[in-house]
């Protein structure tokens, strides 16, 4: 898989998710994965969002990671045009009850436009771009060789800790 090849995207619908979703790209980027990284907003860009889910799988995209809080109609209105693996990330807002609002919208999806839908924050950031690469490892030799080793490390590390206890 080469690096820089944008298969993953990674849309947020504000400058303020970047805190938690750099996690997702960070871990992204430990796989060789290096994504694209969209801010893009269901609600204040619509036109720009639909333009964006519409051309995705053109422009090689195999899978959008999206992450919103509030409202959090980000990934819901994006895998309502496209078919492509949409993964949500909920995020707590200022102004929200601890995210449970966006885990709500997130997970709530109709019949027929699923969401795979992650934890509230950096925990559910990190999942979405391992959960990416579990997808993508699917069909590619070398990424799930990485996965295998990060799963080994992550072994090792709870060994470790468990032996120092």
């Amino acid at each position: 898989m080469a690096e820089n090849n944008k298969i993953v995207a990674v849309v947020m619908g504000s400058d303020s998710d970047m805190p938690t979703m750099q996690a997702c790209i960070d871990k992204l980027k430990d796989f060789g994965i290096t994504p694209e990284v969209r801010i893009i907003s269901a609600h204040r860009t619509p036109d720009i969002a639909a333009d964006f889910a519409d051309n995705a799988a053109k422009n090689g995209t195999k899978i959008i990671i999206a992450a919103a809080g509030m409202a959090a109609h980000l990934a819901g209105s994006l895998a309502g045009r496209t078919t492509l693996p949409i993964i949500g990330v909920p995020l707590a807002a200022s102004q929200s009850p601890a995210g449970i609002d966006a885990l709500l919208s997130t997970v709530q999806m109709p019949s027929g436009v699923p969401v795979a839908s992650m934890a509230i924050g950096k925990a559910g950031a990190v999942n979405a771009a391992i959960f990416a690469v579990q997808i993508l490892a699917l069909s590619d030799e070398k990424l799930a060789a990485k996965l295998a080793d990060f799963r080994k490390a992550q072994r090792e590390k709870v060994i470790k800790k468990d032996s120092a206890v």
